[in-house]
């Protein structure tokens, strides 16, 4: 069995407009690999059917948000449909420097914080839907938001596709499967780049001296 190499963990960070499957395409990303976690963000808008605390977020009250604010708490924060979102700093960086790679499930705000924060820690995946009409059809199918919600959604749409250049991988999500290969092609790439191979000068060396 070949020696395994120390490395530092990356932030996989998806991106797209809501209802375009970046969760679903999280969620069985989560469930086929286990070398990599869930960013579990906390939230300031009320949980959904079905959401749990401390799983899906940490549910907080504006108050307390904006104290882990001034406390620099938050790794990236955001306001999104007037709501505010930020990921909690010290997990993550943890997890990084133990060699554990990190999943977030941002919009544009965040990703675009992520990378001022730790450039070199981010890789950046924007997931496109097929077509408006498939877009819409899927926010409708989630039965969980109001009309009213639906129809801001669909506005706030235009606002977050505008920004999938920022991203070093773009993913049409036309097929759940396809899109799935494509999102564990880009972590297996990335998980033997040279500079986030911490441990590789020192074994080459060895190898080296060995010859």
């Amino acid at each position: 069995m070949s020696e395994e190499i120390a490395r530092r963990g990356m932030m996989l960070v998806l991106s797209s407009p809501s209802g375009a499957g970046k969760t679903t395409l999280a969620r069985r990303l989560l469930e086929d690999d286990d070398g990599l976690e869930m960013s579990i963000s906390c939230t300031t808008r009320p949980p959904r059917p079905g959401e749990q605390e401390g799983r899906d977020y940490f549910f907080v009250d504006h108050d307390r948000f904006i104290e882990m604010q001034s406390q620099d708490a938050f790794l990236e924060w955001a306001v999104v449909f007037d709501n505010r979102y930020g990921t909690p700093r010290k997990p993550v960086e943890d997890a990084l420097s133990m060699g554990r790679d990190v999943l977030f499930d941002v919009d544009w705000q965040g990703a675009q914080k992520l990378r001022g924060n730790a450039a070199r820690d981010v890789v950046s995946v924007f997931v496109l839907p097929p077509s408006a009409r498939a877009l819409e059809e899927r926010l409708r199918q989630r039965a969980q938001d109001h009309e009213d919600v639906v129809k801001k959604r669909m506005q706030g749409a235009s606002n977050e596709i505008q920004h999938w250049e920022e991203y070093d991988y773009v993913i049409v999500n036309s097929d759940v499967e396809r899109s799935l290969a494509f999102l564990k092609a880009v972590l297996a790439a990335e998980r033997v780049r040279r500079d986030r191979q911490t441990g590789i000068d020192p074994f080459v060396k060895s190898l080296l001296a060995d010859l």
